[in-house]
């Protein structure tokens, strides 16, 4: 068990620092955007082109890693979608953040450094996979529901929800970060070290950054009211989500499609456990639902502490 904790206590040592520098006035919630935005435009690209860019592409493309987090995901996505729509009678807008809020982790600012302290060299992989099926699956089809249940009488066509997606795809840049590391490994380019080495230097201000800037928008997050929501919204993520991709890891090679293997079967599950996207409240806010995902997120990251590292404890016991 001390194994456990000499990984993701520094994961948590890192958030605290972030919300201790916040509450006490050495940053500010908007210096933390400012970061996050660095973060996301600049060090994580980096990061996700050097991870695919410096190996083979066999060792950079797992189609049966995609397929398990992809399935196992969806079918949670759709079964919280419908339990809220169905059961609770939620609108449609608001039963899609739920079924975001379940099934979206946090795969750069918290995901990353967990798997690169338990994985070390194939957490850029995971992390580069994980986007994939995030980016391309997941987000555009939260998206394209939220904004059909707020467009009362409008909804936007399936061609008009396909141009949004794809325009904003285009401009994302871990998406291009992506494609371009999967071009260079394709044909095999070899990188000036003068290039390499400064990719490098902003792909190591990814991890500890991202987790400080955590800690630093969890300042003023407040939970009560929204217990009943947001203990859902939690089990989701934290229980059901990695429970559903272990599901399809064992399940679909029963199938006969291809299988989850070796460290990666854990990282899918590990992958599924992490809390939800650390810009969750803010993607709500758009439809005035920033509310209960601002206490989701907090409740969610908190709680992760445990749940990680019994799952941690689980998958490298």
């Amino acid at each position: 068990m001390l194994d456990i904790f000499t990984i993701t206590g520094p994961i948590y040592l890192c958030i605290a620092a972030g919300f201790a520098s916040v509450r006490l006035g050495l940053f500010s919630a908007a210096d933390m955007r400012v970061l996050g935005r660095f973060v996301i435009q600049i060090a994580l690209p980096a990061l996700l082109f050097n991870a695919l860019a410096s190996r083979p592409l066999t060792e950079v493309i797992h189609p049966g890693y995609l397929m398990a987090y992809a399935v196992g995901s969806l079918a949670l996505l759709l079964g919280a979608l419908a339990y809220a729509r169905r059961v609770q009678g939620k609108p449609l807008t608001e039963s899609a953040y739920v079924a975001m809020g379940m099934t979206c982790s946090n795969s750069g600012y918290v995901g990353y450094p967990v798997m690169l302290l338990a994985f070390g060299p194939l957490a850029g992989v995971i992390l580069a996979l994980n986007l994939l099926v995030e980016n391309l699956a997941k987000l555009p089809l939260l998206f394209a529901l939220a904004d059909a249940g707020s467009h009362q009488g409008q909804r936007p066509s399936v061609a008009q929800v396909l141009k949004q997606t794809a325009a904003r795809q285009i401009r994302n840049p871990m998406i291009v970060a992506i494609c371009a590391g999967f071009l260079v490994a394709l044909v095999g380019l070899r990188l000036p070290d003068v290039l390499s080495r400064t990719i490098n230097l902003f792909s190591a201000a990814s991890g500890g950054l991202a987790l400080f800037i955590i800690g630093g928008t969890l300042v003023g997050l407040k939970v009560k009211g929204l217990r009943r929501q947001v203990a859902m919204i939690t089990v989701g993520k934290l229980v059901l989500h990695p429970l559903a991709v272990f599901g399809a890891v064992v399940l679909l090679p029963l199938l006969g499609l291809p299988a989850v293997t070796g460290e990666l079967r854990a990282a899918a599950v590990l992958s599924a456990a992490m809390p939800m996207l650390g810009i969750y409240p803010l993607l709500a806010q758009r439809h005035g639902l920033e509310g209960f995902t601002a206490a989701a997120l907090l409740a969610t990251t908190a709680t992760s502490f445990f749940t990680l590292s019994a799952i941690l404890w689980m998958v490298k016991g």
